[in-house]
């Protein structure tokens, strides 16, 4: 069977039956474009880690780090 997720930094996946595909936090339904809407609007990483429990700083950091070495931002 091949695998249907594809990982990057071990944090951010997508899989094709997980909201559509879309990129997510470690498999959950915690979309990488939620929490880069979460700190345009001037949300703190410590606030986003007290709304969302299940998510840890190196989640946040990998999305980061994605998006400074994409070049797209």
């Amino acid at each position: 069977m091949m695998e249907k997720t594809k990982v990057i930094l071990g944090k951010i996946t997508f899989n094709p039956e997980i909201i559509g595909g879309r990129a997510c936090i470690r498999g959950m339904r915690i979309t990488v474009a939620l929490v880069l809407r979460l700190l345009s609007s001037d949300m703190s990483m410590e606030e986003i880690l007290r709304e969302y429990p299940d998510l840890e700083l190196e989640d946040i950091q990998a999305i980061i780090l994605t998006i400074n070495q994409s070049g797209n931002y």
